[in-house]
């Protein structure tokens, strides 16, 4: 028999939660009004924070050129393919439509949302409690044993003792009641509570008093990664609302707030609804729902549905509400693992992170996070030193004895692969036992790179579509970009420009040329790529499968390398990184190469200094700076240029690379130029001369436009050519 209670001042009294809701809700009136407005005018994608945005497109399998690339072009009629856009059926998969949904281009979804949906409310079940204080809730299970719902609906042990739940208490297709499985709850073998977050935790039978088992109903897996919902988006709620049979809120129920423990949600809850489970669109567990804000008048008093100031006598079913907030669940989560237990108690608490599991790695620091299980064909492994490791959201995480965490590029979602790059590695001073890393599994389903090979196409297909250059659409929007920039004093014109780079760099995509620069970004007016130093033509379709290919290849090499170099550490990682991306580069050129700023991100994945390139003309520039050579006979020459120790003077495209150059010394000042063979002070008047010889074309233009479309800054140089004699760069080296 464990209880467990987190104390706090917080009264425990519905009251107090109404009274708590509405003055979180009054408090962010001016945020939320501007919410509003930039739905309004805007759209979802662009009312909450960038990385929150970032992290929901990642989850959705997608990123911000392909969002982009639909919310640009033009709606059609739906097709029988099920989208607004005029790709066929096997262009696209989930990713697409799911987008489409989002940002409100198409309400059509897989009838499998139904289906889940039908799942997902089997977890749901009518709370009630007898006897003094009395009445119905919400709760939904979530692990095999326990069930969640509000403080509120059960505040203590002894309330959970006087109640049960009732499950598939609701109407058969048929329009006849089903019978009910009414199972008692036992807070002698478990029961948390935490005033604060309202909710509580309780045991329940494993057999209904018919004998029905627990089992039958499954249960809501609670995931606490980012990524689930953001502001604008319609939340899915299952519920009893007074205690009637389950009803279902769908797609009515707008996110318009977004705090640090709670959601605000505009929607038909009723009472008895409290405990009820809010879903997004994946049937994902985004919130606990627990209180609503009611209208008030002048004076603060809450409101009954007739206008009248409502009192509580005329019960709770009479108030008027204007909005729901419920609890985040990341936040129940977190609050859940930080309560102590010890033995069962402890082992059933286990069971709720070991079920998130099931479509996520287990929160940070969560007691199951070394014992979790995953799906089939999840990314992750187990080794026999209790080393663990799963993908997820950009990052591989390896935990082994020495604790080390790689940061690379892994696709949005958990795959079944590892994407190659620059690794970050944390470890604790000591290592006791050599790590053994696991070997990672394949998906059964499409591969990681399948998927972005496929996302890219279709990129590239609406990007056909789009007019490449909109040259009255752009021209207002750098007038509103550099809006208050004064150039009569070059240091603090360059001040200016550095700060506007910085603060509007959002958001902040990772390197993925095959989805960022090809398709769309570095793509000239014929719909071709060129390589920037020899100017050669290729198709986007090209290079993005040959960069797949790449892509495949590497993956291999490296699960080869987990698998057999049992004994590596960090540096032996880094060296394999760097031996995989030297013999197998994409053909992607970045102007400012990455060993001079540690192929860290932001810079690494900076679309203004990325421009196709093949592989030889990128092999044979390597890590050299710029160069200006007075004459070509002493230079080691081929088609891509000119080298010499000294430097590396490109064959095309001097004016694009010198202006790239230029905005990555403005957006990053003191970056680079520190070491020997970066860039140096002196190579700043090649670098001008080039911009000036070479006036900025109209794919640089669109370039310039489209990058401004999915990371948000601008490159002055190109905006205004004539800024660049006017600027003090002298400040930019260390």
């Amino acid at each position: 028999m464990t209880t467990a209670e987190r104390l706090s001042k917080t009264e425990s009294d519905y009251l107090s939660q109404l009274a708590m809701a509405t003055e979180r809700y009054a408090n962010r009136t001016e945020q939320r009004e501007r919410n509003r407005t930039v739905l309004d005018t805007r759209g979802v994608l662009y009312a909450d924070e960038p990385q929150r945005v970032e992290k929901r497109l990642a989850r959705l399998g997608a990123d911000w050129s392909l969002a982009m690339a639909i919310e640009k072009t033009p709606s059609e009629p739906v097709t029988t393919a099920g989208s607004t856009l005029q790709l066929p059926p096997d262009s696209f998969g989930s990713d697409v439509l799911g987008l489409e949904r989002l940002i409100e281009r198409n309400n059509l979804t897989p009838v499998a949302f139904l289906e889940e949906g039908t799942l997902a409310a089997r977890a749901v079940g009518r709370i009630t409690t007898s006897g003094p204080g009395g009445g119905h809730g919400t709760g939904f299970m979530v692990s095999p044993s326990l069930l969640l719902t509000n403080n509120h609906v059960l505040r203590s042990r002894e309330e959970a003792d006087r109640s049960v739940v009732a499950f598939a208490f609701q109407t058969g297709i048929d329009g006849r009641p089903l019978v009910p499985a009414v199972f008692q709850l036992e807070p002698r073998r478990f029961f948390v509570t935490d005033r604060e977050l309202d909710f509580s935790l309780v045991a329940v039978a494993e057999h209904s008093a018919q004998g029905d088992p627990l089992s039958a109903f499954g249960r809501l897996p609670l995931s606490g990664a980012q990524g689930k919902v953001i502001i604008g988006e319609f939340v899915n709620i299952i519920q009893h609302p007074r205690g009637e049979p389950k009803q279902l809120a769908l797609r009515e129920n707008q996110v318009i707030d977004v705090l640090d423990r709670f959601l605000h949600y505009e929607s038909d809850t009723l009472q008895g609804s409290s405990g009820s489970p809010v879903f997004n669109d994946q049937w994902e567990v985004v919130a606990l729902h627990h209180s609503a804000v009611p209208k008030t008048d002048a004076e603060g008093r809450p409101l009954s549905v007739d206008g009248t100031v409502w009192t509580p006598e005329m019960g709770e079913h009479r108030l008027a509400w204007k909005a729901n907030e419920g609890v985040r669940i990341s936040r129940v989560l977190q609050a859940l693992h930080e309560i102590t237990l010890t033995g069962g108690a402890a082992r059933l608490r286990d069971e709720v992170f070991t079920a998130s599991a099931a479509l996520s790695p287990p929160v940070e620091g969560s007691p199951s996070a070394a014992s979790a299980s995953w799906p089939d064909g999840a990314a992750h492994g187990a080794g026999p030193d209790g080393s663990t490791a799963y993908v997820t959201g950009g990052t591989a995480h390896l935990t082994v004895p020495l604790r080390i965490s790689l940061g690379i590029d892994a696709p949005a979602s958990p795959v079944g692969t590892v994407t190659t790059a620059q690794p970050t590695f944390t470890a604790t001073p000591t290592l006791t036992t050599a790590p053994t890393f696991p070997r990672f599994g394949r998906s059964d389903g499409r591969s990681a790179v399948e998927r972005d090979l496929n996302a890219a196409l279709v990129n590239f297909r609406l990007g056909r579509e789009r007019p490449y250059y909109d040259r009255t659409r752009d021209h207002d929007a750098r007038a509103a970009y550099y809006a208050g920039i004064s150039t009569t004093d070059g240091r603090a014109l360059r001040q200016a420009l550095t700060e506007l780079l910085e603060e509007t760099h959002s958001p902040r995509p990772r390197y993925k040329p095959m989805r960022l620069v090809y398709p769309w970004v570095d793509l000239h007016q014929d719909g071709k790529l060129r390589s920037i130093y020899s100017g050669r033509a290729f198709s986007a379709e090209e290079f993005i499968r040959a960069d797949a290919a790449v892509e495949e290849a590497r993956l291999a090499r490296m699960q080869e390398f987990l698998l057999h170099e049992s004994a590596a550490g960090p540096a032996e990682f880094e060296a394999e990184f760097d031996a995989l991306e030297a013999s197998m580069a994409f053909n992607c050129e970045h102007v400012v190469p990455q060993s001079w700023f540690t192929k860290q991100e932001p810079m690494r994945g900076d679309l203004h200094h990325l421009f196709a390139c093949e592989v030889g003309c990128n092999s044979f520039r390597s890590n050299f700076p710029y160069f200006d050579f007075p004459g070509f006979e002493e230079a080691v020459r081929d088609d891509c240029g000119m080298r010499e120790e000294v430097g590396f003077e490109p064959e095309e495209g001097k004016g694009a690379v010198a202006r790239a150059t230029l905005y990555f010394l403005l957006r990053y000042p003191g970056l680079v130029g520190d070491s020997p063979g970066e860039f140096p002070r002196n190579r700043l008047p090649s670098l001008l001369t080039w911009h000036e010889s070479e006036p900025v074309s109209e794919y640089e233009l669109h370039r310039n436009a489209a990058i401004a479309e999915i990371q948000g800054n601008r490159n002055p140089l190109i905006d205004h050519p004539e800024w660049a004699r006017d600027i003090d760069f002298s400040g930019l080296w260390p």
